[in-house]
């Protein structure tokens, strides 16, 4: 009798799970909707830079849904499944293609405790373009003289640095870092000199290529602000501008975004160039922090071009991973 009272007493497996449930909802509704959450103290870009690692819930979810033999819990994460694998399962297959010019690009590190041998890791990729950032004073020397028996060609300008087993000419700066409106939002002390990003043409046997190296600035999660991202913003901006006016029918951007690739401040960059780790890499790619690597904010860009496969290079002693490129004309 009492065994029948409780079974009785029990809900229904639909009704099981009530929190569970909208859990499962509200994790399918951030995943389909993150472009419309508020960007107010940064929310929205934060979220959209965490946006894979949402996917890390659904299995958490469906143990506890399993225990709790809740169907309805079960069957709402359907939708954050279905969301997640249509927005990341195709980078979970190999999409690379034979051939083609390699390129890197690598956040060097301004605490870099060994530069030398950080260029002779880089070197022993066989890329044909190398784009650097955050040199300092004291390692571009170092930099300079390591590669410079590959690379016959390179250009530095600021913090930024392109080296280039192919002739280089008309290297020029980009101001990213005080561009339009959003510029007047920085305070003075935030402004930085120094140059970030440069253009260069590139002469290759198939024709000219445009190449900008770029280093965006720096995001910071702050405890009342909350996730501050002016400077990177402000960049992004300049950039894509900068890409937008750009005539050549092929174009190369090597650069440390300071953001994923899903985030809103590279909308712009998203509607005109393509990203080498989306159309040929496999898996995600992620390149910092090089000791645990949680994000890929270093990016090879592309338009005019394929792009035949992407992969991140061993690591140096920066806290980001460079990665790498083959691109076809």
């Amino acid at each position: 009798m009492r065994n029948a009272l409780r079974a009785g007493a029990r809900p229904e497996p639909w009704k099981r799970g009530p929190v569970l449930t909208a859990l499962a909802l509200l994790l399918g509704l951030v995943l389909l909707l993150h472009a419309t959450i508020t960007d107010h103290a940064g929310l929205g870009s934060l979220v959209e830079n965490v946006l894979p690692w949402l996917g890390v819930f659904i299995p958490v979810l469906l143990a506890v849904a399993c225990l709790r033999r809740s169907l309805a819990a079960v069957t709402a994460l359907l939708l954050p499944a279905v969301v997640w694998t249509t927005l990341f399962g195709g980078l979970l297959h190999d999409k690379s293609r034979p051939g083609g010019l390699t390129v890197a690009t690598h956040n060097v590190g301004a605490a870099n405790p060994d530069p030398t041998a950080t260029a002779h890791t880089l070197a022993a990729s066989g890329a044909g373009l190398l784009a650097l950032e955050e040199l300092t004073p004291q390692a571009t020397p170092l930099y300079e003289k390591t590669l410079a028996p590959k690379y016959p060609y390179h250009a530095v300008l600021g913090t930024v640095g392109l080296w280039s087993k192919l002739p280089l000419s008309a290297a020029r700066p980009i101001d990213i870092m005080n561009y339009g409106p959003l510029a007047a939002t920085k305070p003075a002390a935030a402004k930085l000199p120094e140059n970030r990003a440069l253009h260069t043409t590139v002469t290759t046997p198939d024709g000219p290529l445009a190449v900008y190296v770029a280093h965006l600035g720096s995001v910071r999660l702050m405890p009342r602000t909350g996730f501050w991202t002016a400077s990177r913003d402000i960049g992004a901006a300049a950039v894509t501008k900068a890409v937008t006016a750009d005539p050549s029918p092929r174009v190369l951007l090597l650069a440390d975004l300071n953001g994923t690739w899903d985030d809103r401040a590279f909308a712009g960059l998203r509607a005109r160039l393509d990203s080498a780790q989306r159309t040929a890499g496999t898996g995600f790619g992620f390149t910092w922090p090089a000791a645990f690597p949680m994000a890929r904010i270093d990016q090879i860009l592309y338009r005019g071009m394929e792009a035949g496969r992407s992969w991140t290079l061993p690591a140096t002693g920066s806290d980001h991973l460079p990665t790498a490129a083959t691109l076809t004309w």
